[in-house]
């Protein structure tokens, strides 16, 4: 191989290549695979890599292609996945050391079958918090996994590794999961597009379970078209997953070649104040308003009572988390994290009418927001109250009150997971800063509004592009 111009990073332009013959796949994981060597264990990102399985599929996607079948969307696009998710013959370890002596999964979850069937290359398996329990990825069994752009700093979480690999460059997709906020907190810290999707859209199937009522399967990318050709590749109904609903829309990446007056046109867009405005620090707020102006929008929405969602989020998660974790912490507490066990623990012995309570103040705050979009389509909230805190601080500063990052860096991300509606993360990160993230919120089974939004501000600003911190400079395949 002789090293030429480097290949293109983004997932589109590798399939792309990889459809047309100019580019082998199997390049491609080899690249990736000494990308991940070389900064992997720095950022703490990777709990696996699947070299081997991965190159046998790269192998299989360059022989279709050789014979002129067309291998898919993704063909040949390297993805990496919240060690979350079953992968046939790897374990499923889910952040914790109690299931590392579990067998390795027997079939892929429903969402990876879907994604290699689009012909996206697993990669390998990402590090997170124990059990997706919080907000950080300071993980005291496997270390904290660090933010690419400063590598003193958190990456978020709980699916911190996803975030690390996407910022850092060494993926342009990972899979996550997002009960709270958990894809949207990596994917704004690290500066990385990001997908919670309406509760119900994508298959949990084969996917390790936290809480029922709110987990989400989700991706981290990086542009909005690879946000969104991951999303066409899971959709479906699953029939293995009894929330999945039976929606199929047309493929939100079709919607994408517009320009950005003609992305947005229709669209009634406003900014949520109130607690979401009291709740974010000057440059947070900064990023929604620079957002609103380069889309003119001037509208201005309430969410009432997003404060005591988020309790009624806290409640549910505890409850429900400590009812499924309840029988291992009965025999094996001591292998678990002090803090997810203390708080699984608290969850367990809760009074069972508090959930009760919860889920219908749930059921009474998502007809609260359905009123709120008779008037507006898309909704624009900051993503976290701030920048990535330091790895290891105990506390952090908001609006001039101090809190703990690992359970408050998601206060506003809860309230919406909490009612299932659609979001797309946009990643700020205006002249160098730290990134940032805008929410744009859509109602529920509206993810095409979120994508057309997300589209208009990456085609508007380079301060709504990523900017890999990494991203790795591969080699020209000399074959072609």
């Amino acid at each position: 191989m002789s090293i030429g111009p480097p290949l293109p990073g983004r997932a589109h332009e590798i399939a792309a290549a990889v459809r047309a013959g100019r580019l082998r796949a199997v390049v491609v994981v080899e690249q990736t695979l000494a990308a991940i060597a070389a900064h992997g264990a720095r950022l703490n990102c990777f709990s696996a890599t699947l070299a081997e399985q991965a190159m046998g599929q790269a192998r299989a996607i360059d022989d279709a292609v050789a014979a002129g079948r067309d291998p898919g969307p993704l063909a040949g696009v390297p993805i990496a996945v919240k060690n979350l998710f079953d992968v046939a013959g790897h374990t499923t370890i889910a952040g914790s050391k109690l299931l590392r002596g579990q067998p390795a999964a027997s079939a892929d979850a429903t969402v990876i079958r879907r994604l290699r069937e689009a012909g996206a290359i697993v990669i390998g398996a990402l590090h997170m918090d124990e059990f997706a329990y919080g907000f950080t990825t300071e993980n005291s069994h496997y270390g904290a996994v660090r933010n690419p752009h400063d590598n003193n700093a958190i990456a978020g979480g709980s699916s911190g590794g996803s975030g690390s690999a996407v910022g850092a460059g060494l993926v342009p997709i990972a899979l996550g999961s997002d009960t709270n906020g958990s894809v949207r907190v990596p994917a704004a810290l690290c500066g990385t597009w990001g997908l919670k999707p309406s509760f119900g859209r994508l298959s949990r199937q084969g996917c390790y379970p936290f809480v029922d009522s709110l987990d989400h399967v989700g991706s981290l990318a990086d542009s909005v078209t690879d946000l969104a050709l991951s999303y066409d590749a899971m959709q479906g109904p699953d029939p293995l997953d009894p929330a999945c609903a039976q929606r199929l829309p047309d493929p939100v990446s079709s919607l994408l070649d517009q320009p950005a007056d003609a992305l947005v046109r229709g669209l009634r867009i406003a900014v949520a104040t109130g607690y979401f405005r009291d709740n974010a620090e000057d440059d947070a707020w900064q990023a929604v308003v620079h957002a609103a102006a380069l889309l003119g929008a001037t509208r201005e929405v309430t969410l009432a009572h997003a404060a005591q969602a988020r309790a009624a989020a806290f409640v549910m998660t505890a409850a429900e988390g400590g009812a499924l974790h309840w029988p291992a912490l009965q025999v094996r507490g001591d292998e678990f994290e002090p803090l997810s066990r203390d708080r699984l623990l608290a969850g367990v012995f809760m009074p069972p009418e508090w959930p009760q309570r919860a889920q219908a103040f749930r059921t009474w705050f998502k007809h609260e927001v359905e009123q709120v979009f008779n008037d507006v389509d898309v909704i624009l909230a900051p993503a976290t109250p701030r920048t990535a805190t330091p790895i290891g601080a105990s506390a952090m500063t908001v609006r001039g009150q101090q809190m703990m990052p690992r359970a408050h860096m998601g206060m506003l991300t809860q309230p919406i997971s909490f009612i299932g509606l659609p979001v797309v993360l946009a990643p700020y990160r205006p002249q160098g800063a730290m990134p940032l993230g805008v929410q744009i919120i859509a109602p529920a089974w509206r993810e095409d509004a979120c994508f057309r939004v997300a589209r208009a501000l990456e085609l508007l600003s380079a301060d709504f592009r990523p900017h890999p911190a990494l991203r790795p400079s591969l080699g020209q395949d000399a074959n072609h």
